[in-house]
């Protein structure tokens, strides 16, 4: 059989990579494109997020996982900032985590199990010595004080006058929390940039964190809530996400993790007349489990999440080192 006469063949070969001293990202991914697997894949992810950064895509950025204390918070504040996110749906951590470094607190290099030690000895020391680790990224425990403090003082007495008639949303916690950091951070001279937050509320881009109870975010909103009229109303940002996904002429969803983040991005679609147009996903998770987290972009389509002929990629690979690669492989081919 030749083979213009198979159907599902064409002539397309493997070339092979060529990699040298001095080039750009750009250079690199377009490498990865004569490659195949993995390198394919950020190939084509990057040709389909650059897409999405058209002004007349709508982007929703789906934000799992430790993001921001393993150091891409300033990738996703320069997105915001740069009108390449239109909403942020992320976890309380998250946010937890961008407020400690925008007023003055720091994450620092640490280690998985210390020499002549097992793990669990090292946790037992770090955990003597006041130290949260976050698998080789470590966190002094007396930030979490200096958030308390900032969100006490800060953010949670002036939600607290609005409550009179009612919780506020999960979303206007956040926006009051991106008005404080970015207030604390230039009064206080913090050295480190104002972060996501900020970022989010200088540019009115509505951040969603629709679980957040599952972080010290949520646990001093509930301890606040005790002793304040100050409480959250789960439901009362839906209708904004769903009316910006509803009144888009295209949309994108930029899905990095899984969990909660990825399903309220993707589930914003089935109250629309339409899905998603493009579609990308960073993720180590597998699908075979049939959970949300791993499953793939091509299953999303079957809900009506992703239109039929939409385009999306799935880059099965740790996010620190597909983030950077895909943003900056993107960034050169729209600048």
């Amino acid at each position: 059989m030749s083979d213009d006469e198979r159907e599902t063949f064409s002539h397309d070969p493997i070339d092979h990579a060529d990699v040298r001293g001095g080039m750009t990202v750009g250079e690199l991914v377009e490498q990865y494109g004569a490659a195949g697997i993995g390198a394919a894949d950020l190939h084509e992810a990057v040709d389909i997020f650059a897409a999405m950064c058209d002004d007349d895509v709508t982007t929703f950025l789906g934000l799992a996982g430790a993001m921001v204390p393993t150091g891409m918070r300033q990738i996703v504040a320069d997105l915001i900032r740069d009108g390449h996110v239109d909403a942020l749906v992320t976890t309380g951590a998250n946010l937890t985590h961008d407020t400690i470094e925008a007023i003055g607190g720091k994450h620092h290099h640490g280690k998985v199990h210390a020499e002549g030690k097992s793990e669990r000895e090292h946790d037992e020391t770090l955990r003597d010595e006041g130290v949260d680790r976050i698998y080789n990224v470590y966190l002094p425990q007396e930030h979490f004080a200096l958030f308390e403090s900032h969100l006490r003082d800060e953010v949670f007495p002036v939600l607290a006058e609005e409550c009179d008639d009612g919780g506020v949303s999960i979303q206007r916690l956040t926006e009051e929390l991106g008005r404080a950091n970015a207030e604390v951070n230039e009064s206080e001279d913090i050295d480190e940039g104002a972060g996501i937050a900020a970022a989010a509320y200088e540019h009115d881009v509505p951040i969603h964190c629709p679980a957040v109870q599952d972080s010290v975010l949520g646990l001093q909103s509930w301890m606040y809530s005790q002793t304040s009229p100050f409480t959250l109303d789960a439901l009362g940002d839906m209708t904004a996400i769903t009316d910006l996904a509803y009144e888009a002429d295209e949309a994108g969803a930029l899905v990095v993790g899984g969990g909660v983040p990825k399903n309220y991005v993707l589930q914003t679609m089935l109250v629309s007349p339409d899905a998603y147009d493009y579609a990308v996903q960073l993720t180590m998770d597998q699908p075979n489990t049939g959970g949300l987290s791993g499953a793939t972009l091509d299953e999303a389509r079957s809900w009506g999440k992703l239109e039929k002929a939409a385009r999306n990629a799935s880059v099965y690979a740790d996010a620190t080192i597909t983030l950077p690669l895909l943003v900056a492989g993107a960034r050169e081919r729209i600048e």
